[in-house]
């Protein structure tokens, strides 16, 4: 059986399934998008084709097998956009959470079965249908679990509000030793700039001490500025709101000392590889189009 363990976002990754863009279906109509960035670039005339987000992700999984990382690729469904597997479960500790996710996207999950009958079924969790919960919006880091969330009485208007007020609730009676730590996010179904999808869109930690941060993805300034305190200003690399935009704090960690980043990212690299950590660099920017990056496409399993 597998061993499942994640208590932070950075520790040397052993397993990690990484999403596919295989028969990803036809371009959505405006209708159908689930985020405003994905909708701008339909109606743009822009959306990713599907060859060139096959081609992103194979760079990705080449940098996972030069670190020995052992990688799950979900059942391929066709005509299935099956890129954000962090969407669909996450780990914390040694619990796999089903993600009470869009309804449609339901079959992803059925899709990485030959993952699930690996670990014991005991620890496979669904949470109770109110409580709305997406991997994007979790991170856990040592004593904390950092959460991003929407409580706003038009909670219902937000197809981008994907974690409720349960789920902040029902982590912290699921993990009472864990300090949950909850953050309002800036939501809006048009804009994509003034956008934050999942916490991961506007913050996420690297190394050990230090972490990539956006403002005005935050509702609640003394939110931000908690985080800020929490790893030390001089330790936080700020993003602009074109930056936020281009998902450049939605990065990954191999480890404390190996960050998986879009090449096109030159500030961000350029301070990461001042700050001593190795900038392993891909393409993405295809796949950034649909508002998600390297952190949406993974969802850790082990970090020993």
């Amino acid at each position: 059986m597998m061993q499942l363990n994640i208590v932070d976002e950075t520790s040397p990754l052993k397993a990690v399934i990484l999403g596919t863009a295989e028969s990803c279906g036809p371009v959505p109509s405006p209708e159908e998008a689930y985020d405003p960035k994905s909708l701008e670039h339909i109606l743009a005339g822009t959306y990713p084709k599907e060859v060139d987000m096959v081609e992103e992700m194979e760079a990705f999984a080449q940098v996972f097998h030069k670190y020995g990382v052992k990688v799950y690729r979900p059942t391929v469904l066709k005509d299935c956009n099956q890129i954000f597997s962090r969407d669909i479960a996450f780990v914390i500790e040694d619990k796999l959470f089903h993600a009470n996710i869009l309804p449609d996207r339901e079959r992803e999950f059925v899709a990485i079965q030959k993952v699930l009958d690996e670990i014991d079924p005991n620890k496979i969790i669904r949470p109770p249908a109110e409580v709305h919960i997406e991997g994007g919006d979790i991170m856990p880091w040592n004593d904390y679990i950092f959460m991003g969330t929407y409580t706003g009485p038009d909670y219902a208007d937000f197809i981008t509000a994907r974690t409720n007020k349960e789920a902040v609730e029902y982590i912290r009676e699921m993990f009472p030793h864990k300090t949950v730590k909850s953050f309002e996010l800036r939501k809006s179904n048009t804009n994509p700039k003034e956008n934050a999808l999942h916490l991961d869109c506007c913050f996420q930690p690297v190394g050990k001490d230090k972490a990539i941060l956006h403002k005005n993805g935050f509702l609640e300034e003394e939110e931000y500025q908690w985080l800020v305190d929490y790893f030390g200003k001089e330790n936080v690399f700020e993003i602009t709101k074109d930056e936020m935009y281009q998902m450049f704090s939605n990065v990954f960690s191999i480890s404390p000392e190996v960050v998986v980043s879009e090449k096109n990212f030159i500030r961000l690299n350029n301070w990461l590889r001042d700050e001593g950590f190795t900038v392993e660099e891909i393409p993405y920017a295809e796949i950034a189009k649909q508002e998600g990056l390297l952190r949406c496409s993974t969802m850790p399993l082990i970090r020993a």
